[in-house]
């Protein structure tokens, strides 16, 4: 092994020691250009790009729709390449991106998320630079300002985001309108709604907590709310502690929506998938998630538009004598394109994410209905209310807070999620929920 193999090895342990066993994965071998046949005679050799991505058709199905229109553009304009897609639900991946990285065998295009989940990928050199795309004629100045730093480590660029997003809470508007629930404003009537709902036999929220992340969203607006933004982003970074009083008490609020029967039976032992369909199919009346869904109440023609038409969203309410801000929003740039630093066909791969995120940029709005990080002028566009007026609100936020599992270092991420599936079950008081925060942040890895 040679060592700058070893040296990747060793710098990756920390995400590889998360990974599962019994995921695999095959590279398929690519061709170049023929370089030495002359300019006028050249016959482009035969080029296959690897592209592992999740949206599967099930549950993302206008973003998976625009993925493949894109290849297939792609494909049209350069008939030597091939590409080949592997689409895996979001859990499913970032498993297996740990399982291939640990040979060194990544998809030549794939997904990654910001920040410290991107770092040890970066660390270990296995992402490649894309500041000359970045800086590029199709993408120079199209990004909406601060969606590239996210994915910037040591001042150059490693994936380029395609999504911005935030989460609000959906709402069923015919569930609200039969136990004649007004949209709450304050978290005192936030709760008195979950208690109408419960008391007549309606799953106030949906929730699918085995995936972990989903009930994080929970604790971060309930810190926010509570402690403040900036509380909760310096105990994330570890210049601060999740030990503080405000931040301890969002836990605890946590488990308090348990003890009032707020979110769906069983909601730890199901995905998310599993935990949106209680929204989906009406059997609960709220759920908060990211703008990535608003596909599935705007465009998505496999939606019964009577369904559609039901959904409204609102801010997480404030707390009284809290010290967040009602414009506060958990979100961000949402996952980015990388190219594996060692894929055989690293030029051509480039070149595709390149087209792709400029095309995404273009074609996402109205076709997947989704938010770019991209530059889109909607002025001419008609576009459902309910995807304008969550724009308007991203445009409007007073700030926006990274997801903490993206936010943190691999280890003290793990040790999050493993710690909000124990908060949501009552496995942990809100102070060991506290404590173990402060030892993985503490420990910087």
């Amino acid at each position: 092994m040679s060592k700058n193999k070893v040296t990747k090895a060793l710098v990756l342990s920390s995400v590889l020691a998360l990974a599962l066993t019994g995921c695999g994965g095959t590279k398929s071998s690519s061709g170049t250009k023929d370089e030495g046949a002359s300019p006028t005679a050249a016959v482009e050799k035969k080029v296959t790009i690897n592209m592992m991505h999740l949206w599967p058709a099930g549950s993302s199905a206008q973003q998976n729709k625009l993925v493949s229109q894109i290849i297939d553009d792609y494909q049209k304009e350069h008939t030597n390449v091939t590409i080949k897609q592997e689409v895996l639900e979001n859990e499913q991946y970032k498993n297996k991106l740990k399982v291939l990285s640990a040979s060194n065998k990544l998809p030549d295009v794939g997904i990654t998320w910001a920040a410290g989940f991107m770092e040890p990928y970066v660390k270990g050199g296995l992402f490649a630079p894309l500041d000359d795309i970045l800086g590029g004629t199709q993408l120079k100045d199209k990004f909406v300002a601060g969606t590239t730093e996210a994915y910037s480590v040591d001042g150059k660029t490693y994936a380029l985001p395609i999504e911005l997003n935030i989460s609000p809470i959906y709402y069923n508007k015919a569930i609200f309108e039969k136990y004649k629930l007004q949209v709450p404003t304050t978290y005192d009537e936030f709760k008195n709604v979950v208690k109408t709902l419960a008391d007549n036999g309606v799953a106030p929220i949906a929730l699918g907590n085995k995936d972990r992340w989903t009930g994080s969203l929970w604790y971060m607006y309930l810190a926010d709310r509570i402690a403040g933004s900036d509380t909760l982003k310096k105990a994330t970074e570890g210049s601060g502690s999740f030990d503080d009083p405000g931040l301890i008490k969002a836990a605890a609020e946590v488990q308090t929506l348990v003890d009032m029967n707020g979110f769906n039976k069983g909601f730890n032992g199901l995905s998310n998938d599993e935990g949106k369909s209680e929204f989906m199919n009406e059997k609960a009346a709220m759920y908060l998630m990211g703008t990535w869904e608003l596909p599935n109440f705007t465009t998505n023609p496999d939606i019964p538009q009577e369904f559609k038409d039901k959904v409204g969203f609102f801010k997480f309410p404030t707390v009284d004598g809290g010290k967040g801000n009602i414009n506060s929003w958990v979100g961000g740039p949402g996952v980015g394109l990388f190219v594996a630093e060692d894929s055989k066909v690293k030029e051509e791969a480039k070149a595709f994410v390149e087209y792709f995120v400029s095309k995404w940029g273009e074609d996402s709005v109205t076709t997947a209905g989704v938010i770019p990080a991209t530059k889109v002028d909607t002025s001419k566009t008609d576009l459902p209310q309910l995807y304008v007026d969550l724009l308007n609100e991203l445009n409007n936020a007073s700030s926006i807070t990274l997801f903490a599992d993206v936010q943190m270092k691999p280890n003290a991420a793990q040790v999050h999620l493993d710690m909000i599936q124990a908060l949501f079950g009552k496995v942990v008081t809100p102070e060991q929920f506290a404590a173990k925060h402060k030892e993985a942040v503490e420990k910087g890895n």
